[in-house]
């Protein structure tokens, strides 16, 4: 039997793909379960229009990253803070908070992009890396100074 996947299946292959599977593995667990088609003519043809969809959807998303972490890289980002007598903080700054100030800048990054071995909790200059793909990534200075 001759399927196209509709969602990546681990171990027989990615979307889009077109397959040659056993009749019962094809019948009652990928097509059973939405995970794949019957490759007809048709459903071939509107594959490959799709699959172009994709493509240029996923290009287009790539280039808004790319562009996202042009802006972003370099950026000193300051974080006031409230601290005791001895300048500990109250509080520590965790990749949520840098996030929610970044959003703040008008910049798209979730709290998962930023990489922070752990949250912060001393006032100065710390380097904070912001990895939006793979191989799309920019370095920030994030400035913890005392709130005024």
């Amino acid at each position: 039997m001759k399927i196209i996947l509709l969602k990546d299946v681990k171990n027989l292959g990615k979307k889009f793909e077109i397959k040659d599977v056993s009749d019962g593995y094809g019948r009652n667990f990928l097509l059973k379960n939405n995970l794949a088609k019957i490759a007809t003519e048709k459903e071939i043809n509107r594959l490959k229009t799709e699959k172009e969809k994709e493509e240029r959807r996923r290009e287009e998303e790539l280039k808004k990253l790319k562009e996202n972490a042009k802006k972003i890289d370099g950026l000193i980002l300051e974080i006031g803070v409230n601290v005791g007598e001895k300048e500990q903080l109250f509080e520590s700054i965790s990749a949520q908070k840098i996030a929610e100030e970044l959003g703040k800048k008008g910049f798209e990054v979730r709290k998962d992009q930023i990489e922070l071995d752990k949250p912060i909790k001393d006032l100065g200059e710390h380097s904070v890396k912001v990895k939006f793909k793979e191989d799309i990534a920019s370095e920030i200075k994030l400035s913890v100074v005392k709130e005024k």
